[in-house]
């Protein structure tokens, strides 16, 4: 199936221009994650962890209420040029600040600006890809362009810690490690040209005329889609069950690999430990996007989204509970493949299910949704945790948010 869907050019043409967005998107996390959690020249705890985590997942849900109703109005195919000149200059502005030592806000603050930008593009992304393939592959073309995306993304995070093997992990080594995430930005909006004007939408405008009173609705209007969309409507229970679990597991596994772990023979600690994490992650990504499809189509869409919240709950309590760093990164695996799983059933359905005149509002609403509940979890889990990330109670609550989490869906689809 995939390779009829590279058949397609100007869906090959999307999914280059995916690439190469996700690519600096992997690589501006891992570089600023460097620069302040595993920076001898910086103090990192729970709340700056917690920091960390907001300004990279607030701009998703800061952005998406904006980004939904200026993607439903203005022609997607500028938005990814324009957008990716942007961040590529807030990349390099963040970069010169990690080298200056700026700190906290400041710093957070530029950050929240790149991602901010990235989510805005990525939404166009998602909005876009109804107009390069039939509708009948829209599943099949989610779940390829995200899966092996999502493994781009990750390869980005690996260029960026090799790089800081070459730089250096102080303040200076962080900023140049940092600053290379500009070339997926570069590129980005070299390929973004290539589209014709218009081609990616939208095709009709459900919009005021006023751009500000358009903006200002975007976030009610998508509310309302999702509202009246069944599907959709319990797909955002999953996820947001999915992601406030995954949020608790995610700042306890950044404590332990900063503070407890040590090396286990090929397993590591520190921050390559958190890139073995993200390997893991993108191999449990890519096991989804292979599986889901063929899952859906043999089962049907309610339960692969129960299974999938249903393993992840499962390797939550009985791979993650040990806390030890080989079933730490089994853990990682399964949650993120399950996660995926869900992730791609909800897109697909956004995709199907939701007309084009307000389907950019919906991913908006989706990513606010999704990111917010996120960065609430870290919070929260910041409140709580020790230092050490030792903290076998705050596993357990993650455990029982998936299980609340099947039976919110069940109940929404009943």
């Amino acid at each position: 199936m995939p390779r009829a869907l590279l058949g397609i050019p100007e869906f090959r043409k999307l999914l280059y221009l995916r690439f190469s967005m996700h690519w600096g998107d992997g690589a501006f996390q891992a570089g600023l994650a460097g620069a302040v959690l595993f920076n001898p020249e910086r103090a990192a705890d729970a709340a700056t962890i917690a920091g960390g985590f907001a300004a990279l997942l607030l701009p998703y849900s800061v952005v998406g209420p904006f980004a939904g109703a200026l993607l439903d109005r203005w022609d997607r195919r500028r938005v990814l040029v324009v957008a990716n000149i942007l961040r590529g200059l807030a990349v390099v502005a963040a970069a010169a600040a990690v080298g200056a030592g700026v700190e906290g806000l400041p710093l957070f603050s530029l950050a929240l600006l790149v991602m901010g930008i990235s989510r805005f593009a990525g939404a166009g992304l998602s909005a876009s890809l109804p107009h390069v393939v039939p509708a009948e592959r829209i599943v099949t073309a989610n779940a390829f362009s995200a899966t092996v995306g999502a493994t781009i993304a990750v390869l980005g995070g690996a260029c960026a810690i090799g790089l800081r093997a070459v730089f250096g992990t102080g303040d200076t080594g962080s900023a140049w490690t940092t600053s290379f995430a500009v070339l997926g930005s570069v590129l980005g909006a070299v390929l973004a040209t290539r589209f014709a004007r218009g081609s990616l939408g939208p095709d009709t405008v459900d919009e005021p005329a006023n751009a500000f009173v358009a903006v200002a609705a975007g976030l009610v209007s998508g509310a309302k889609a999702a509202a009246r969309t069944p599907s959709v409507r319990a797909g955002l229970i999953a996820l947001l069950a999915h992601r406030a679990a995954f949020g608790i597991s995610l700042l306890l596994t950044v404590l332990l690999m900063r503070y407890s772990f040590t090396d286990v023979g090929p397993l590591k600690a520190g921050l390559p430990g958190l890139g073995q994490v993200a390997l893991m992650g993108g191999a449990g990504i890519l096991l989804a996007g292979l599986l889901t499809p063929k899952a859906v189509s043999r089962f049907g869409r309610r339960r692969v989204v129960v299974c999938g919240l249903g393993v992840a709950a499962a390797a939550q309590a009985g791979l993650g509970l040990p806390l030890v760093l080989p079933t730490v990164l089994l853990a990682a695996f399964v949650i993120t493949a399950g996660g995926q799983v869900i992730k791609l059933c909800v897109d697909a359905a956004v995709q199907r299910d939701v007309g084009d005149e307000a389907r950019g509002r919906v991913f908006a609403l989706y990513d606010t949704l999704f990111n917010t509940m996120q960065v609430a979890a870290v919070s929260f889990a910041a409140a709580f945790a020790p230092l050490d990330g030792y903290s076998p109670g705050l596993l357990v609550v993650a455990t029982v948010l998936y299980l609340v989490g099947i039976a919110g869906y069940l109940v929404a689809t009943r």
